[in-house]
């Protein structure tokens, strides 16, 4: 198995993928969608994309139609997509996603968060490069045998194809630009997408104590909570 299996293996032991706060970031994501391409999900590929991963969470639909109302309220403010990168104690590399209405509260909350927990904030591209941006699918492959389907997926930008241990369904990863390209592909083979997303896998991985791995810990944690973060990603084993 490739980096994006061993990648997701790891982040399912963890807190990552049920945050507290997912339906809040899901619904950030689709006033955003909607704002840039509008309401209807035929139209707008992103909006698509996101209803699906709102039901995968299992986000009641009247969220979702909120979610899609609010976007066309003159009075909803618009969100920016800003990262933030830096370093947690022991030189472990992190990437802080965010959506913000206000960039000033944004930024400073970050930073104090950082110097609180013995991190330090860098500057844009400090650790980006440390990172691969991929794009993954989750699909129902029942019947679909994950190595015939690598080979028959590579032409549209698939690198890895795997089954998920937990539910069996199929993971498959490829580049960011790919990522329209992946879809096109697996709509028109009428394969379910059960949810798709961009995470940002580290190319290499720092092993530390387990005293070193609970301070990282805090700071991964308080990022977490912030009701401004998207998604944190870092580089530790």
């Amino acid at each position: 198995m490739g980096r994006a299996f061993e990648y997701r293996k790891a982040r399912k032991m963890k807190r990552w993928a049920s945050m507290s706060k997912v339906f809040t970031r899901i619904t950030k994501d689709i006033i955003m969608a909607v704002k840039e391409s509008g309401p209807s999900p035929e139209a707008n590929s992103r909006l698509k994309a996101l209803i699906q991963n709102a039901r995968a969470a299992d986000m009641p639909k009247d969220n979702v139609e909120r979610a899609i109302k609010r976007a066309t309220a003159k009075d909803q403010a618009d969100y920016k997509e800003l990262v933030y990168e830096g370093y947690a104690p022991h030189g472990i590399a992190l990437l802080v996603e965010t959506a913000t209405d206000n960039p000033t509260r944004t930024v400073g909350n970050i930073r104090s968060y950082f110097n609180k927990f013995n991190g330090s904030l860098g500057t844009s591209g400090s650790v980006e490069f440390l990172f691969e941006r991929k794009c993954h699918f989750k699909i129902a492959g029942e019947g679909l045998d994950p190595e015939e389907f690598e080979l028959e997926m590579i032409d549209f930008g698939a690198e890895e194809v795997f089954r998920d241990e937990e539910d069996h369904s199929l993971m498959v990863y490829g580049n960011f630009p790919d990522y329209g390209s992946i879809q096109k592909a697996l709509e028109d083979r009428g394969i379910q997408i059960v949810s798709s997303g961009f995470e940002r896998i580290p190319m290499d991985t720092k092993t530390l104590s387990q005293a070193q791995i609970e301070e990282v810990e805090k700071l991964l944690e308080r990022l977490e909570d912030d009701d401004d973060v998207q998604a944190v990603y870092h580089n530790m084993a």
